[in-house]
């Protein structure tokens, strides 16, 4: 690993760290805090890409992988009150949405990054956190993936209630992952601003 990539895999990893902690704290019904600080894993892989490129960005990613990972493997070792605090479908859901989910932000950016400042960013993390709230909550939480971990009672999950308490009746992993997306989506539009002063007091550096 260069000194370069230093700075970016430690945001990464603070990100990932905080997160997995974060998220076992919940915010209202259908979030936890953790979906405040995971979205902006994206804004550290669209810096790392736009200033040293597609290759640096996949090794962060890699590097928040495995942090991840460790995280994931450190929770199925805690009990909590219902069980481990990691299980394995989580674990996993965790693993395969995050290492997906980035490596798509830098693809699309990468195809982005020379129209205007906001689109490679926007875009790519709008898809990137929209893959990453599908395959995660899919993986999960699905009643359909069940035969994943057989001894997992996800039956809370499976429950059909309203869509965030209004809309038509869903499975209530459905409303976790509505709220969860929306969160993502609104996240990456206030990303912009850091990414642009972060952008201009770079630039201006290097000139």
């Amino acid at each position: 690993m260069t000194r370069a990539l230093l700075p970016g895999v430690l945001a990464m990893a603070a990100i990932v760290v905080a997160s997995n902690i974060l998220v076992q704290f919940l915010y209202g019904e259908w979030l936890t805090w953790g979906a405040f600080t995971y979205p902006f894993a994206f804004l550290v892989t669209d810096l790392t890409n736009r200033f040293q490129g597609a290759a640096a960005a996949r090794r962060v990613v890699a590097a928040g992988f495995v942090v991840g990972v460790i995280c994931s493997l450190i929770g199925t070792q805690i009990i909590g009150e219902f069980g481990p605090l990691v299980t394995v479908r989580i674990a996993l859901g965790s693993g395969l949405a995050f290492l997906t989910a980035q490596l798509m932000d830098v693809f699309v950016f990468n195809k982005l990054r020379e129209g205007n400042w906001w689109r490679a960013p926007l875009v790519s993390t709008l898809i990137g956190a929209s893959l990453d709230t599908a395959i995660f909550f899919t993986v999960a939480f699905s009643g359909a993936l069940a035969f994943l971990e057989p001894g997992n009672d996800l039956s809370w999950a499976g429950e059909v209630k309203p869509l965030l308490g209004m809309g038509p009746a869903l499975p209530h992993w459905v409303s976790l992952a509505t709220a969860d997306w929306l969160v993502k989506l609104s996240l990456a539009i206030v990303a912009l601003v850091p990414f642009r002063v972060i952008i201009g007091k770079m630039t201006a550096r290097i000139a």
